[in-house]
């Protein structure tokens, strides 16, 4: 999605590999326990405020999700159906239900 935007990424010097990356859910504050396998990020300042950055990951501050009201759309740089929290990222599943069903914003 960042690229979409016309975002810029750039290589992770060391990439994001694993089922023990934890990730900052920014609207909670809450820490979720990650499965990753990722070597580039998207530059945050590249987004432009086109994006609001929703998650980071703890370990290098990089950007792990982001989301786009007006289009109502999100995503995330990481495998929520990995499960290693065991539960920490079904959030997002309800969240995009509910997006669906015209129930939930951004």
């Amino acid at each position: 999605m960042g690229l979409a935007l016309g975002g810029k990424t750039f290589k992770l010097k060391f990439g994001h590999h694993g089922c023990n990356q934890p990730v900052s859910d920014l609207a909670t504050g809450k820490v979720e326990i990650t499965s990753q396998n990722h070597n580039f990020s998207v530059d945050p300042d590249s987004l432009g405020g086109r994006a609001k950055i929703t998650h980071i990951n703890l370990n290098d501050r990089t950007v792990e999700g982001i989301s786009i009201q007006s289009m109502r759309c999100f995503s995330v740089q990481y495998h929520p159906e990995a499960s290693p929290g065991p539960h920490d990222s079904r959030y997002l599943f309800t969240r995009f239900y509910r997006y669906l069903a015209g129930e939930e914003d951004l």
